[in-house]
């Protein structure tokens, strides 16, 4: 059997991968989303006259914990967790 590691944010475990964020995960997300504001999806911040291009707007949303997305992290075995985004952000 799997011996996994955990590390816990609060009362919550993360068993698969670090307990934040990592760099491939948050460009896949600001890219993501810089996309569905380009195309003319809400904006989830307050709007400025610095927010100027979609991806400015995708950074500060993801820095102000606004995006309500999940993260799915896979395992090669095929098991995977699913972790809210804000879990993340925490740590």
């Amino acid at each position: 059997m799997l011996e996994r590691s955990s590390e816990t944010i609060g009362d919550k475990k993360i068993w698969i991968g670090p307990p934040k964020l990592t760099r491939f995960e948050k460009a896949r997300i600001v890219g993501a989303r810089a996309l569905q504001v380009a195309m003319g999806a809400p904006i989830l911040v307050e709007p400025s006259k610095a927010l100027s291009n979609p991806i400015d707007i995708a950074l500060k949303e993801l820095e102000a914990g606004t995006l309500p997305i999940t993260i799915r992290r896979t395992l090669p075995d095929g098991t995977h967790q699913d972790i809210p985004l804000r879990w993340l952000l925490q740590g």
